[in-house]
């Protein structure tokens, strides 16, 4: 493996950082909003697979006991 004295290496450094492209802000909050929304639909999609499993559940329970 090659070694890079500590110069070279904080040029690269510096180089590969200077590639890097930040979101805007607009596109932050654009994206946040989706993660919330999708989380909250999840959730609901969940809670609801829940509720029919509990009173399938109870409904076949109740036919044996």
């Amino acid at each position: 493996m090659a070694t890079t004295n500590p110069l070279q290496f904080i040029q690269q450094v510096r180089a590969e950082v200077s590639k890097i492209v930040w979101p805007t802000r607009r596109e932050v909050m654009l994206t946040t909003i989706m993660v919330f929304i999708m989380a909250t639909l999840t959730a609901i999609f969940f809670a609801l697979v829940d509720l029919a499993l509990k009173g399938g559940l109870k409904a076949l329970l109740g036919m044996f006991g």
